[in-house]
């Protein structure tokens, strides 16, 4: 036999020996893990609910979901142990605040922009006795009766252009 026929053989045993030894490794990871459970830590499990151990037994752990909720587990059902601020961030959801001291942003943006001027005198001038016109500026130029009258005078004349029909008269579409 020549070495080309055995080389496929042994790329795909020393493919498969790769797989079984970081699956071996993590298997391991995970029993050492459900091996140093201790009381009082936040563990999630396989099913993704999240409680305290309570008590650690041989074979099982009792969890305490809720206040006054006890559940019997298998250890092999747990699937992680979290930190406390990771725990407490996700069930109480209690954000452990990293920069104690720093800088905090506003939400709005007047403190960004610096002006020498006090902001009351920009708001004494928007606080005129005058109302606001917030009208065309073709119908601010006539005076108000004007502009009704002409509006009367433009819905006769649609009015006299198009015969008014009555109840047996309706055009068929």
């Amino acid at each position: 036999m020549s070495l080309v026929t055995l080389l496929p053989f042994i790329v795909l045993i020393g493919a498969m020996f790769l797989m079984t030894r970081s699956a071996k490794k993590k298997q391991q990871q995970a029993a050492s893990m459900r091996n140093e459970l201790q009381p009082g830590s936040g563990v999630r499990t396989i099913g993704g609910m999240y409680a305290t151990v309570k008590e650690v037994n041989e074979e099982t752990i009792l969890l305490d979901a809720a206040p006054g909720v006890d559940l019997l587990f298998a250890k092999n059902a747990i699937g992680a142990v979290l930190t406390d601020d990771e725990y407490n961030r996700i069930v109480h959801g209690v954000e452990h605040d990293l920069k104690a001291d720093g800088t905090v942003v506003p939400d709005d943006a007047s403190s960004l922009t610096e002006t020498d001027e006090p902001a009351a005198d920009a708001s004494s001038d928007a606080s005129d006795d005058k109302p606001l016109d917030l009208g065309k500026k073709d119908a601010a130029d006539k005076p108000a009766d004007e502009t009704v009258e002409a509006k009367a005078d433009q819905a006769s004349d649609v009015d006299a252009a198009e015969p008014k029909k009555t109840d047996g008269e309706a055009e068929a579409k």
